[in-house]
């Protein structure tokens, strides 16, 4: 694909994801390479979605806490494969995101 079209459509995807009420779910997982390194039910390289949740339901910091960590990256809670930071969310995007695996599991 060329060059110019990649960024086109990074762009149009940046604006989607940048967009107020963002609805986060497992397209946009996809969409945003999420899945790559965690699976919903099951790890690869980083936790499953389903732990996630459960390690975190409760916990009222978890939305922002998590969220820091999309954007940022992060390591040391679940080994010490760092997860890198995900310039191309937006902090609305990686708030839904979060939202979206929170919602995740048993209650």
């Amino acid at each position: 694909m060329p060059r110019n079209i990649k960024h086109a459509a990074m762009l149009a995807a940046f604006a989607i994801f940048a967009a107020p009420g963002v609805h986060a779910d497992e397209a946009m997982a996809q969409e945003m390479g999420c899945l790559a390194c965690h699976g919903i039910d099951h790890a690869i390289v980083g936790p499953a979605f389903e732990d996630i949740a459960e390690k975190y339901r409760g916990d009222a910091a978890a939305p922002e806490t998590l969220t820091q960590k999309v954007l940022n990256g992060g390591a040391g809670v679940w080994g010490e494969v760092m997860m890198p930071p995900n310039v191309a969310v937006s902090p609305e995007g990686a708030r839904a995101l979060v939202d979206w695996v929170l919602s995740l599991g048993g209650s």
